[in-house]
């Protein structure tokens, strides 16, 4: 991996991987991936379809095991731990697609994230405060809400457990640029509360405008790290990992 822009030394680690191997059965999918997020920035994960990024956020959670490398939250091993027990330690994943309970209004599935941290009714305000449409809709089956909206309560789920690294994959998809302002909206405020995000995008408009830096994944190796400010100046990675300026 190749990192650039500002020393490392003076920032403290969220999340580090180091020498990740994974696995879909036979098929090895990581080889031997590095990849660092530091603590209250958003770092993007960008590369071409099939490149790797959303099997590493199922590494991080648990969903993917892996044959080698360590994976450390905050110096804490989350390498081999049941995915049950990763929430638990402190990272919280919104996966594509969303997985809402589209029975359940949108309070239950709220509730279902409080549960499994056992938090309470300061947590819930908190996480409705940073989606105050939702408290709009707290009565309304979540399989009846707009595509934003539904990211939005997906997000707020995963926030009742009060992580310390929010994972998101592709956030922004399908949605219209009215909704994706709103979540970029939040993402940036997540930083502003020490909140540390891995962001899965496709857009690059999407990736400069909320990320503080970007790794270009490609075959299952972290090729670049770059600061967001050298990408905008020189745009030439985003041209040579995935192919569009």
């Amino acid at each position: 991996m190749i990192e650039t822009g500002k020393a490392e030394a003076k920032k403290t680690d969220a999340l580090r991987i180091a020498g990740l191997d994974c696995f879909y059965g036979e098929v090895q999918v990581l080889y031997g991936l590095d990849l660092v997020l530091y603590k209250g920035e958003v770092l993007c994960l960008f590369g071409r379809n099939g490149a790797g990024k959303t099997t590493t956020l199922k590494a991080i959670m648990g969903l993917v095991p892996s044959s080698a490398g360590s994976i450390k939250l905050a110096g804490q091993e989350l390498t081999g731990l049941p995915a049950h027990e990763v929430p638990k330690a402190g990272v919280a994943y919104v996966p594509q697609g969303r997985r809402l309970f589209a029975e359940m209004t949108v309070a239950e599935n709220i509730e279902i994230g409080l549960m499994a941290r056992g938090k309470g009714k300061a947590v819930r305000e908190n996480v409705l405060d940073l989606f105050p449409l939702l408290r709009q809709r707290l009565k309304q089956r979540s399989g009846t809400l707009s595509g934003g909206e539904q990211q939005m309560l997906a997000m707020a789920r995963a926030l009742c457990l009060e992580p310390q690294v929010l994972l998101l994959d592709e956030p922004t998809e399908g949605l219209m640029p009215s909704m994706i302002a709103k979540i970029r909206e939040t993402v940036s405020k997540l930083r502003e509360m020490h909140v540390s995000t891995i962001l899965v995008e496709q857009r690059v408009d999407a990736v400069l405008s909320v990320a503080d830096r970007v790794s270009f994944i490609e075959n299952g190796r972290n090729r670049e790290t770059v600061d967001v400010e050298e990408l905008r100046a020189d745009p030439s990675a985003v041209r040579r990992y995935v192919g569009v300026g």
